[in-house]
């Protein structure tokens, strides 16, 4: 298991993650009492035109322990990833991985009447950095990462959401964000890393 690439010497690599944490405690905090006019409302996007929720349903929540589950899991996944890709790169995964969860909901799921939370795009940047793994590294931390991501996302499908998140959450997990927003993150992260090993083209 190569544990190196988990020692980030690298305090720059850290300034997105850290602007990402600010960025979602700042709406949290000043955005408490707008939260319904900030969350994903598929009545108010369809019919109303306030396509603005798109972006925004993902960086509100419902209340502090939603907030620190999702600011735990970015801490994590920046532990993890961080080092893959550049910034530059990490925020296309990040505008890839909320565009696929937002087209998910509003195409498949009609019935999703609201939805607040960044885990959706949480699990699409946990699924761009082990797309990398497997295309860079391959090794048996790859693997493991992988199997405890998959049986998350299995686990959730089959019987809800694992039980030491379910008990400190006020609000229901809405497994398929989880879902849609690994789908946008693995294809945006193999894309971008399949990108970054080509070789220059000669002249």
């Amino acid at each position: 298991m190569d544990l190196d690439r988990l020692a980030h010497a690298d305090v720059r690599a850290w300034r997105a993650p850290l602007a990402l944490a600010a960025v979602l405690v700042l709406v949290q905090w000043f955005g408490t009492v707008a939260g319904p006019a900030l969350r994903y409302d598929r009545a108010a996007i369809v019919t109303g035109g306030e396509w603005h929720r798109l972006l925004t349903g993902h960086l509100i929540h419902h209340d502090a322990p939603h907030l620190a589950w999702n600011l735990a899991g970015l801490a994590l996944v920046a532990w993890l990833f961080v080092r893959e890709y550049t910034t530059r790169q990490w925020l296309v995964i990040l505008i890839a991985s909320t565009a696929v969860v937002d087209l998910g909901f509003l195409v498949f799921e009609p019935q999703l009447a609201w939805y607040v939370g960044f885990s959706g795009v949480l699990h699409g940047l946990a699924a761009a950095g082990l797309a990398c793994w497997w295309l860079r590294h391959r090794d048996s931390m790859t693997l493991i990462a992988s199997a405890v991501f998959a049986l998350k996302l299995g686990w959730e499908h089959s019987f809800g959401a694992v039980p030491f998140t379910a008990e400190t959450l006020s609000i229901p997990v809405v497994h398929a964000a989880h879902t849609y927003g690994a789908v946008g993150g693995a294809l945006a992260g193999a894309w971008l890393c399949r990108a970054r090993r080509r070789p220059a083209p000669s002249l």
